[in-house]
């Protein structure tokens, strides 16, 4: 089969188009100068390898030899993976959503040969139809303009440049206060679906962010509404099909408003992030129901997302054998024969009927109690309980024989860093050692393969780590360390945290918007410098940096921390009030400040009952240090928040601090439970 450029790069998406008739090129200076040399308008398409609708239009238009020949005459056509390349999937994401009123991928822009862009869409089918053109006429159509009205073609670039330069200016700054917080809960509320849980209608995200940041509000607020709405969703999602029952993780979204069918891709983020607002709702119910949610979700990443090395990979797809879902939906008739006696008892429980709910098959979903299930076969709920986890043990092995949906094993230093501190929160809880040991074993990975002096690079597959970090990989970064640290406070956690905090506020910031860039000063020229305010399906490099930022100011007391942390909160603080959608990491970061943060040494971890009184607890408020032997103490010396302190060897001593005022040593329950 002939190759194109796509052959020496190391993303799994690119590779999918490597053998395409399509002479694609990566985003390169030999492509972009190409187009210059040549006079060419770029044709750049942008997804990634779990997307279903990449598959289908790679399919339908680009091994298609006609189509082929159309894009390799008339255009230099570029392909990027949007994971590898976040910063050109930003910009251009931009363009789409202010052209169409909606982004997604496959992303499809043509350019202008300085890479501005002038016609912009997402999926287009191969003949006209769905209410869309043709690609293929859309091609030629472009083509034609391109070579007999080019003044035309740059000045609807212009436009659509200017508009673009608009969408990057943020609001008036705003002191930050508590009706923030007030306004921003209220407005989701306006859009909570008090009946399945979630935001909005279908197709429905997890939003974790914004969960957290409701169980936040419903603390400091004293308003169980709030809470309440987040358990409800919490429920719902780990019992519908969104949750894969009986191999543990999360699909990417819903596509019914109640959780039931999922579009069936697992994207490494989702299941670290929805881990953590699971960990915070067992801190506060002790629900073991949730804790049970938390460890097949990262028992699922370490059986499934895990390198040998200790990173973790990107994405399973949706689509195994060319159909989606196919890898995980049952027939009634076959889990009978595999389960015998026992399939009454597991259908009636995952609701699989001999119609199915999806397309003649059963997703596995449960709305039943065991109780229930007990009653209607006239057994015990423990019987019942032991039935459903020996089938599911059953079927989950059976199922690891099926033709696997693909795995795109790149590894991505932002997406590890919430993995990170995903088993950090996931080991404070569950006390399962492994976790721990694979946040430590991901931290070694990233400065053994990802980080080179004080900077990080992007991506790593096959011994090779290459592009530049960017906001998110440092901002993330830098909170899984303190996670990590908060456990275990070895010295080169804290140490790398703040060296590399240092290099975001250098390379990073904006001083005159007060906030972050996306991308380095020492970047790729594009044709704007990005920002990402946003938190959506992966909270926003700007709200993360000012998080851990406030964080390591209170380890540190580097001013300069604060400051940069609290103007960047504030430059976005109307924005979040307003449409708390898409700032509830930042919202929580503007809680964490409000609350003006608790902290919290604990001395000698050799008294557990203690320790499980404030790591078992929800402290959102809290930076919680558990130092357990006096060489640690040591080596932390230099740090404020440590200063003074002696660790003594016969007991556990707990100090607490807010406001610039400890407390005197506590050493007995009751005194730390009053004071928390």
């Amino acid at each position: 089969m002939p190759e194109n450029h796509l052959i020496h790069e190391t993303s799994p998406y690119l590779l999918q188009h490597a053998h395409n008739p399509v002479n694609w090129y990566p985003w390169n200076e030999t492509a972009l100068k190409k187009a210059v040399d040549e006079n060419k308008p770029i044709f750049l398409s942008v997804g990634y390898s779990s997307c279903h609708w990449c598959h289908v239009m790679e399919h339908e238009s680009f091994e298609n030899d006609d189509v082929a020949e159309i894009m390799n005459q008339s255009f230099v056509s570029i392909k990027v993976d949007r994971e590898e390349r976040p910063d050109l999937d930003d910009i251009y994401q931009k363009v789409c959503q202010m052209t169409t009123g909606q982004g997604g991928w496959p992303l499809s822009v043509f350019l202008t040969p300085d890479q501005k862009p002038f016609y912009v869409g997402t999926y287009f089918p191969a003949l006209d139809s769905y209410g869309r053109p043709g690609f293929g006429s859309l091609l030629r159509q472009l083509a034609q303009a391109w070579k007999e009205k080019p003044n035309d073609v740059k000045r609807a670039a212009e436009n659509f440049m200017e508009t673009l330069q608009k969408t990057e200016k943020i609001t008036t700054p705003s002191k930050l206060e508590k009706s923030i917080l007030d306004e921003a809960a209220m407005n989701l509320m306006q859009i909570a679906d008090n009946t399945c849980g979630g935001f909005g209608s279908a197709p429905k995200f997890p939003n974790a962010a914004n969960l957290s940041f409701m169980l936040r509000y419903s603390k400091i607020s004293k308003i169980s509404k709030f809470s309440e709405f987040v358990f409800k969703t919490l429920n719902k999602m780990a019992k519908g099909g969104i949750f894969d029952q009986i191999g543990g993780g999360f699909h990417r979204y819903s596509t019914d408003a109640r959780w039931l069918v999922p579009h069936f891709e697992k994207m490494l983020y989702d299941n670290a992030l929805l881990p953590i607002v699971y960990s915070e709702a067992y801190q506060i119910t002790k629900d073991p129901f949730y804790l049970e949610v938390i460890q097949k979700t990262l028992n699922f990443v370490l059986r499934e997302m895990t390198s040998p090395e200790g990173g973790f990979y990107s994405a399973l797809d949706a689509d195994s054998e060319g159909e989606e879902g196919k890898y995980y939906v049952w027939k009634k008739r076959e889990i009978q024969e595999i389960l015998g006696k026992n399939a009454d008892v597991f259908c009636l429980y995952y609701d699989v009927t001999d119609g199915g709910n999806f397309e003649g098959h059963a997703i596995l979903n449960n709305n039943i109690s065991t109780s229930t299930v007990a009653f209607h076969f006239g057994t015990s709920e423990d019987d019942v309980k032991k039935i459903i986890s020996d089938s599911s043990d059953v079927l989950l092995e059976l199922r690891s024989r099926r033709i696997r949906p693909g795995l795109d094993d790149k590894v991505l230093t932002s997406w590890n860093a919430l993995m990170i501190s995903a088993f950090a929160k996931g080991y404070r809880v569950s006390e399962d050692a492994s976790y721990l040991e694979a946040a430590e074993k991901c931290i070694a990975f990233i400065e053994k393969n990802l980080l080179s002096g004080n900077h990080l690079l992007r991506t790593y597959k096959n011994g090779q780590a290459k592009l530049k970090g960017y906001l998110e990989d440092y901002s993330y970064f830098i909170n899984a360390l303190l996670d990590v640290f908060e456990i275990n406070p070895d010295s080169k956690y804290l140490d790398l945290a703040v060296n590399l905090a240092n290099y975001l506020v250098d390379h990073f910031w904006d001083g005159q918007n007060n906030s972050f860039y996306f991308t380095a000063d020492d970047h790729e020229k594009l044709i704007i410098r990005p920002k990402n305010n946003y938190d959506l399906s992966m909270p926003s490099g700007n709200s993360v940096a000012a998080h851990s930022l406030l964080r390591l100011y209170h380890l540190t007391q580097e001013k300069k921390f604060l400051d940069i942390s609290l103007k960047t909160m504030e430059s976005f603080s109307i924005m979040a009030a307003e449409n708390p959608f898409g700032f509830g990491y930042l919202l929580n970061a503007i809680y964490l400040y409000l609350q003006s943060p608790t902290e919290i040494t604990v001395l000698n971890t050799n008294n557990k009952n203690i320790l499980n009184l404030l790591t078992k607890r929800f402290l959102p408020e809290a930076i919680l240090v558990t130092i357990s032997g006096s060489d640690q103490l040591k080596s932390l010396a230099k740090y404020p928040f440590f200063a003074g302190k002696d660790l003594n060897p016969e007991k556990t001593v707990v100090f607490v601090c807010k406001n610039f005022t400890c407390s005197l040593p506590l050493e007995g329950e009751p005194e730390i439970e009053k004071l928390l």
